[in-house]
Parts: C-alpha cells; structure tokens; sequence
C-alpha cells in the first residue's frame, strides 16, 4: 500500500504566477505544469478560474465573494430548517402511535 501523501496547498501568488505562465511562456501548460510540479488538470481548473472572474480567483473559502456567501448560507440554512423538519415529522408519526 502506497504511503499517504498530504494535499498540498497552494497560495494565491503561485496560482497567479502558474497561470501567466501558461499563458505567456508559449510553452505547453502540460510543460509548465511538470515543471512547477503540479498535475496539468490542476492547471487548467486554474486558468478556467481566472479567466471567470480575477479579482475572485484563488481567493479561499474565507474571502467568498457577496453572492458566493449567500448561497452558501442558504445553503447552511436548508439544510438546518429540512433537518428540523424532518424531526418534527418523526415525532408527530412517534406521538400518532402512542396517544395518551
């Protein structure tokens, strides 16, 4: 069994710096990717995000833009009221079978 291998966490400015690479070196990303010795699909998942939105991009999930905050918040909040829900039915069918 191979040994576990941490996941390797990258900060923004290495993003940053990978991506203009790839973009300006005129080299291949999957040349640039060996090189900075990272997987080419990282790459590419990266170029995709910086090209969608590069104030935003690679900003973690602590510095989530205004309408990423919000859905994940309403997320948080479904999944929070459809658990409550989903107590409150369990203990209607519980006292339905046992009434006083």
């Amino acid at each position: 069994m191979a040994p576990y291998k941490k996941r390797r966490r990258f900060d923004r400015a290495f993003k940053i710096e990978a991506v203009r690479l790839a973009d300006e070196s005129g080299r291949t990303a999957k040349s640039v990717a060996e090189d900075l010795g990272i997987h080419p699909v990282m790459l590419s998942r990266w170029r995709r995000e910086f090209a969608y939105d590069q104030e935003n991009a690679f900003s973690g999930n602590d510095n989530l833009n205004p309408q990423e905050a919000e859905l994940k918040h309403l997320r948080r909040r479904l999944r929070d009221v459809t658990e409550e829900r989903d107590i409150l039915k369990k203990a209607v069918a519980f006292f339905a079978k046992h009434p006083k």
